[in-house]
């Protein structure tokens, strides 16, 4: 799968040959064994096994049902069945003339009729060949009326009544038989009186049936006109005139309210059926008579209009004109056809391969081959660069710096485009190697050291060692480690706005300070001074930001007789458990010294302080030594002692 034309509509080669000129079969045999274990060939996967003929493919339409594949492409004549379930061949069988074109006339392949070059058209059933008849003159296509079961032949030169008008061979395949043909005028015969059918003689080209509106039959004429006829009546109704060439192309819209033609110098126009002015005229660009047009429909219900000719295939915006998208084959292109309720264009072409092209914006990918959205997916998060087989694109100051600037204007090997200029990929490398003779002397010296810095970065690091702050220093290597990063130097430490924080003694983290344990309460410092825990229940002390064991554990302390003593009580009642209530709602029991306070007691536990004594208290003992490495964090007179 091969991102063709990438932009804003991006379009995608499922299958189709990477080249104009196809390998032979024994060169392509050998390269496929060579490559058998390729990973890059692994990769790659086939989405329609033999979807190929030996020389090349005249037409291919798809089923309602869109379970099977009918193709037709010679030499020898032949046509395919692929069944999509299996994304497989399911059948070929061979024809005694090559096919121009044939219909499907059921919901699948098992009922089909194929118009033969040799004059004939053949019906084919899933046992064979069912029946074969001989039409008057040669046809140029097929339309189907469904209701009347009818097939209609357009067919190239004059009637033979001498009436002067070209014909639409109609056969009713109920009956059996052929119905009197539609006559269309296709001009005046120049051949010499007796022979009919002379080289420049008039032909109906192309048929088009509103199967699913109206059902009004147009037939595209060499003469620049189109007639429409009506099934009912039997007769022409209106002529649509004045082209620029033969009409070649014909397609109703899906409401039967548009009609579109192509011609054959390149011109396209839709028309509405209410009025003879174009709505639409848009040139194809290449000059070449255009061979389909589809109408087509987005998943935004947006209309769009799909032509092609041999050469490329393009597709408008209906309302305004614009070109949505494009898409150019290496090969000449025969027909083009359109999966039902799908992005997804098939192509016979003049190569051994068809194509088949996938335009995610135009639909999602059919049933039988939905595993595609989700390798859409995956390539349009992947970095896209578009890239030239055997081209290098270069521009004046590079073909300079080459010594190939002398060749512009002299020759083709530059191919001039946009501001720069297309070279060669081989000359490209010799100049590169006459420039620099030791150009792959240094390319080989990158790409190892490109492997050493890989298998560096597998390898064990050590501790970067730091003057200050070596704490800090492995936590932010540690988190680099779990990110995936192998460079010690990336990040806060090979920063040099950082520099000083891991030299400099004055941005030396303290870890005894307030700050630095409220914002790491779980930390252990080395070091740390004791904590004083008299106290039987747990303190909040705002100093301390982590306790261990032994720092809980209750000291016995001889107290002063006189001195204030802190007491924890509970709210509760003595022996009962705590009942989950609000704060509010607690009960407070009504003490004597809740008496006395104007404030009622919230919460679990109340502290009270007894009063200090009017005796004299005894003066405090002198320290005998003055602790000077640390400082005090509270105001207890009992921390000097």
């Amino acid at each position: 799968m091969k991102l063709t034309n990438p932009g804003p509509v991006p379009v995608y080669t499922v299958a189709g040959p990477s080249t104009a000129r196809p390998l032979p079969d024994w060169l392509l045999r050998r390269r496929k064994r060579s490559a058998k274990y390729d990973p890059e060939s692994l990769n790659n996967f086939e989405l329609i096994q033999e979807f190929s003929f030996e020389e090349a493919s005249n037409c291919v339409r798809a089923s309602e049902d869109g379970n099977w594949i009918m193709s037709s492409g010679t030499y020898k004549p032949q046509f395919h069945v692929h069944n999509t379930q299996e994304l497989s061949l399911s059948f070929a069988r061979h024809t005694k003339s090559e096919n121009t074109t044939f219909l499907l006339l059921s919901s699948d392949y098992s009922k089909s009729v194929h118009l033969q070059s040799d004059r004939s058209l053949e019906f084919h059933t899933p046992m064979g060949c069912h029946y074969e008849v001989r039409l008057p003159r040669f046809g140029r296509d097929l339309a189907y009326l469904r209701q009347s079961t009818e097939v209609l032949v357009p067919a190239v030169g004059l009637s033979s009544d001498g009436s002067g008008y070209g014909e639409v061979f109609r056969l009713d395949l109920e009956r059996g038989q052929f119905l009197r043909p539609w006559q269309v005028d296709v001009g005046e015969d120049d051949a010499p009186s007796g022979l009919q059918g002379g080289i420049n003689v008039g032909a109906v080209n192309v048929a088009a049936v509103a199967e699913k509106s109206h059902g009004l039959c147009a037939f595209g004429t060499s003469i620049s006109t189109v007639e429409f006829f009506d099934p009912r009546t039997k007769g022409r109704v209106a002529v649509l005139g004045g082209q620029d060439g033969e009409v070649t192309a014909l397609d109703y819209s899906h409401d039967g309210l548009s009609l579109a033609l192509g011609t054959s110098t390149g011109q396209i126009r839709v028309f509405d059926l209410r009025n003879p002015r174009p709505l639409l005229k848009k040139d194809q660009g290449m000059g070449l008579p255009i061979k389909n047009l589809i109408h087509l429909r987005t998943p935004t219900e947006e209309r769009k209009l799909l032509s092609a000719d041999k050469r490329i295939i393009k597709i408008w915006d209906e309302q305004t004109g614009d070109l949505w998208t494009s898409v150019e084959p290496l090969v000449d292109l025969n027909f083009v056809t359109h999966v039902p309720d799908s992005g997804m264009l098939l192509t016979a072409n003049e190569g051994k391969h068809m194509h088949c092209f996938f335009i995610p914006n135009l639909g999602l990918a059919p049933r039988w081959c939905h595993f595609l959205d989700n390798l859409v997916h995956e390539m349009e998060n992947e970095k896209q660069t578009e890239t030239y087989d055997n081209y290098k694109f270069l521009t004046k100051p590079e073909l300079k710096s080459l010594s190939l600037d002398h060749l512009i204007g002299k020759t083709n090997l530059l191919r001039p485009y946009m501001h720069g200029y297309f070279v060669a990929a081989k000359l490209y490398d010799q100049a590169r190697l006459i420039t620099n003779p030791y150009i792959w002397e240094e390319e080989r010296a990158r790409r190892i050291k490109e492997k050493i810095e890989k298998e560096r970065a597998t390898r064990i690091r050590g501790v970067k060692k730091v003057k200050v702050n070596q704490k800090l220093a492995d936590k932010i290597l540690q988190k680099q480690d779990k990110r995936a990063k192998v460079d010690l130097e990336a990040g806060i430490l090979g920063d040099s706005r950082f520099g000083k924080l891991f030299e400099d003694e004055e941005f030396k983290v303290d870890e005894n300070s307030y700050e630095f344990r409220a914002l790491n309460p779980s930390t252990q410092v080395d070091g740390a001074p004791e904590k004083d825990t008299r106290f039987a229940e747990h303190s909040t002390d705002e100093e301390s930001g982590s306790e261990s064991e032994s720092d809980r554990a209750p000291r016995k302390e001889k107290k002063p007789k006189d001195d204030v003593v802190m007491r924890v009580t509970s709210s509760t009642a003595k022996g009962g458990k705590i009942r989950d209530t609000a704060l509010g709602s607690r009960p407070q029991k009504k003490t004597r010294a809740a008496k006395e306070r104007t404030e009622d007691v919230v919460g679990e536990q109340s502290i009270t302080f007894v009063p200090e004594s009017k005796k004299k208290k005894p003066q405090p003992a002198a320290p005998t030594e003055k602790r000077t490495d640390r400082r005090s964090a509270s105001t207890n007179t009992f921390r000097r002692l």
